[in-house]
């Protein structure tokens, strides 16, 4: 893969990331099924967690921002750790699943 789409589909994943955020803590009932693509998405393209955590803080951060601009209180960003926290232990989850399968057939 090249630098550009490389590039271009971290973008869609932070893309991604962004709506999972702002969704998070809605009735959203697609929403588990947008995290799964989501993981399947960053296992996919082989991201590493500290680029996935790297992702995350620069949404925390630009949400901050606009929050300050608007006059409003940034505190309640701080509840989106568990949002970084369920992506992660569900890319965790795939990876053991998959470990586990291999471990599994070498035993075959």
């Amino acid at each position: 893969m090249t630098t550009a789409d490389q590039q271009a589909v971290l973008q869609q994943l932070k893309s991604e990331y962004r709506l999972i955020l702002i969704n998070y803590f809605t009735q959203d009932q697609t929403l588990p099924e947008k995290i799964d693509k989501f993981i399947q998405a960053l296992f996919c393209a082989n991201i590493p967690v500290p680029q996935i955590i790297e992702m995350h803080m620069e949404l925390i951060e630009e949400f901050s921002k606009q929050l300050k601009l608007e006059g409003r209180s940034d505190e309640t960003l701080l509840d989106y750790r568990l949002t970084l926290i369920d992506i992660l232990a569900h890319l965790c989850e795939l990876y053991r699943g998959l470990v586990s399968k291999s471990a599994h057939n070498l035993k075959l």
